[in-house]
């Protein structure tokens, strides 16, 4: 998900700074509570950046489409290091007050907004933060600043083939799925012609051996050489396959946690997607009850005009926010479902134990899940982490599940 992000920010920086403070003007710098939406909004609300690439008024979008969620991206560990939240990399979210004034604006239009943590390049807070705990404690700062009720783990390079900080990761997603109920998680990934590729398939497993269930899992399907909506479809029709192999998920399970994010006109890698292209994936969505749907980006949700600058404008013909538009209509299509309605079954390979707890008693002999290996305990224990403590650890560690 390159997603023209990365590229444009030092482009967009004038304008950026401009925008940030205009919209941040009229609201305090807490943002208000505000009630939940329906769920429906949460998996349909598209990618918005509030503090790069141009950043459009979102009651603008709002009033002209009824879209009435963004996805807000993103956030990262500090570009100096560190297990702190940050915007981008580079403001810190315990001092923000620029996004905390687009979020206000947003709910005082009768929206919401979700947070979308991750993204392609800089690095991530599973990679820095070095446990579940600490990776869950930095997030939970973001859920607790805005008082989210929906948050967006969008798991991509460099992470995404790093086994630890996947891990920690996950198993963040899960403990703040515990902490704040009712809490809409969705999980992002790349897309592949088969679905998803190596990693994808660990992550389901890894999300499966944790016990891990999001509200949905989604793919992709750009940026890896995508013709247009069939080949999207195709991806689509490949994951759902790989979680009902992967999760033990009955097919309309799947179909119901599994979602599409696509990117509206020219991708990065010089893919084309047109309005046409979203209706026929909108369609399929639709007819086969997928639990989200969603596109990079509102940013890029308008024509070129006075600039080709892919971060900007889609380069494809088209009115202003008319993908949004999609995303709006699906919102009020497929309302998806919040939990699983098949238990799942483990799948070959998958964990058997269940899954350490901090909190728990383990005496000798004991078994338990972790990070995707099995361990087995050799005397009494409380509250050291399989996986640490070296040679001299309680856990014997009997290999990936």
């Amino acid at each position: 998900m390159q997603r023209s992000r990365l590229a444009a920010v030092g482009i967009a920086a004038a304008t950026v700074l401009g925008a940030a403070a205009t919209l941040a003007a009229t609201a305090d710098a807490q943002p208000a509570a505000t009630a939940a939406l329906a769920n429906n909004w949460y998996a349909s609300a598209p990618y918005l950046m509030p503090q790069s690439n141009n950043p459009p008024d979102p009651i603008t979008v709002m009033n002209a489409t009824g879209q009435k969620a963004f996805q807000l991206a993103f956030i990262l560990a500090p570009d100096g290091g560190g297990c702190t939240p940050t915007w981008d990399g580079k403001s810190a979210v315990s001092s923000d007050t620029a996004v905390a004034g687009v979020v206000n604006r947003i709910r005082g239009n009768g929206g919401d907004v979700s947070v979308s943590v991750g993204g392609y390049g800089g690095t991530k807070l599973g990679q820095t933060c070095g446990s579940v705990d600490a990776t869950a404690a930095a997030y939970q700062q973001v859920v607790t600043k805005y008082g989210l009720k929906a948050i967006d783990f969008d798991l991509e390079e460099p992470e995404y083939e790093n086994t630890a900080a996947v891990a920690n990761e996950l198993g963040a997603a899960k403990k703040l799925q515990a902490d704040n109920p009712g809490l809409f998680v969705s999980v992002t990934m790349p897309g592949t012609a088969a679905g998803t590729g190596w990693f994808g398939t660990q992550l389901l497993d890894q999300a499966k051996s944790i016990g891990f269930t999001p509200n949905n899992f989604s793919i992709m399907p750009f940026d890896g050489g995508f013709n247009g909506s069939s080949a999207q479809v195709s991806a689509l029709e490949a994951f759902h396959g790989l979680l009902q192999n992967h999760l033990g998920w009955d097919s309309a399970t799947a179909y119901s946690h599994e979602g599409f994010s696509g990117m509206n006109g020219h991708s990065d890698n010089g893919e084309v997607f047109t309005l046409d292209d979203f209706q026929t994936v909108y369609d399929y969505a639709t007819s086969h009850h997928l639990g989200r749907f969603t596109y990079w980006s509102v940013n890029r949700d308008r024509a070129c005009t006075t600039t080709s600058d892919n971060a900007v404008c889609s380069n494809v013909p088209q009115n202003d926010w008319d993908f949004t538009k999609f995303t709006t209509r699906f919102a009020g299509a497929t309302p998806p479902q919040s939990e699983p309605t098949t238990p799942p079954t483990n799948p070959p390979g998958a964990c058997t134990a269940p899954e350490w707890q901090k909190t728990s008693v383990y005496v000798g002999g004991n078994s338990v899940s972790h990070n995707g290996h099995e361990y087995t305990a050799k005397w009494w224990t409380q509250g050291e982490e399989p996986g640490t403590g070296g040679p001299d650890s309680v856990w014997t560690d009997n290999g990936p599940c």
